[in-house]
């Protein structure tokens, strides 16, 4: 366990464990007591937001030896082949390396046979919506007329690419990004198991920049970890190694928008990227910065949804911010700069289209 990177290590082992997705948690948990189970599942929504984990977790529940209500136990025979990865019944295929009729053909061949150790044989196909045309046709196959004993587990972050046939055949239930609380939480108690010392601001700016997703916000852990080996973590330390972008560099910019000052924004944007600014980065920052006035400029009441995990400070800041653009302003802004995100990767000037965003903007 002490060599396996975090998102790994503290996967969640039971449903109490389980970060977020209460009401999808609740209502398997409660078909895994009652015994009604359905034979197939889609499970779709936002990446690292726990659909693989919850799969596996209702896979182990329900072949449990020893389960108390829904909990399975961890400590059974079936429980420990589960969580070792060994269980032979127990089917994990990833299509969206996996795609074709011949790779579904071969999950046809396995699942006509019954468990050869568990209760159940269970199908997790994830990235579901990746499957060719003809394979997502054989799935359906198996959809229509499925063994007793085989449980089909659909996980996409795409929903709306699944054949409709196949999704009318499965539970359907949508994953919801978590929220800042509940992934403070999860990476403060990392924190504390592994003994990692981090500030509080360190810890906000990498759920911050984690968009709702417990693997992404893991993953960054880790990496930061493994790059200050046992010093203490800073918010600086973040920013610096994630190439996050200084907020007071878009509230400097934004300042010179609600002005219409082209030249001083202009040279402002050419000064910084001399400096090393990543103009990619600070497009897609700028993006975001610009989405969050806009919309305490219509609701300022929306400050603590729109700035989770944010001081009161800081929150009155943009506020203040906010009022010094017109509406419709901000919206040809915030319109420009998407584009402008979109065109930079193919830029061969990579700051000519947010310079040019940011000329127009001004003639608006």
């Amino acid at each position: 366990m002490a060599n396996l990177v975090l998102y790994r290590k503290y996967r969640p082992q039971t449903f109490k464990e389980f970060i977020g997705q209460k009401n999808i948690v609740k209502i398997i948990s409660n078909e895994v007591i009652s015994g009604d189970i359905a034979h197939a599942y889609l499970f779709s929504g936002h990446r690292g937001t726990g659909k693989t984990t919850l799969a596996r977790l209702f896979a182990k529940s329900i072949n449990c030896l020893n389960r108390k209500g829904a909990e399975p136990c961890n400590k059974c025979s079936a429980c420990l082949e589960i969580n070792s990865g060994r269980a032979i019944d127990i089917i994990e295929i990833d299509a969206a390396s996996n795609r074709g009729i011949d790779e579904i053909r071969g999950i046809k061949d396995t699942i006509k046979f019954a468990p050869a150790f568990l209760k159940y044989k269970v199908l997790i196909l994830d990235e579901a919506h990746q499957l060719s045309k003809d394979a997502a046709n054989a799935l359906l196959k198996m959809l229509e007329e499925p063994p007793a004993y085989a449980i089909f587990i659909l996980a996409t972050t795409e929903a709306h690419k699944m054949i409709p046939t196949i999704a009318s055949r499965c539970q359907k239930f949508e994953f919801h990004k978590l929220s800042f609380e509940e992934m403070v939480k999860k990476l403060n108690f990392i924190c504390k198991q592994e003994g990692i010392d981090c500030d509080p601001e360190a810890i906000n700016l990498i759920v911050a920049s984690s968009e709702g997703s417990m693997r992404d916000a893991e993953a960054k852990l880790n990496q930061i970890v493994n790059f200050f080996a046992g010093q203490k973590i800073k918010a600086e330390d973040v920013k610096s190694l994630l190439g996050l972008v200084d907020i007071n560099l878009l509230f400097e910019l934004c300042e010179m928008l609600s002005h219409k000052d082209k030249a001083k924004a202009l040279r402002f944007l050419n000064d910084n990227i001399e400096k090393g600014l990543d103009i990619q980065e600070f497009t897609k920052a700028l993006v975001d910065y610009l989405r969050k006035l806009l919309i305490l400029k219509i609701d300022p009441t929306l400050a603590d949804l729109t700035l989770p995990g944010e001081t009161d400070e800081l929150k009155a800041h943009f506020i203040k911010q906010a009022e010094n653009f017109e509406e419709n302003y901000l919206r040809k802004i915030l319109d420009l700069v998407l584009e402008a995100e979109n065109k930079t990767k193919y830029a061969s000037i990579i700051q000519l289209p947010l310079e040019l965003a940011i000329i127009e903007a001004m003639g608006f």
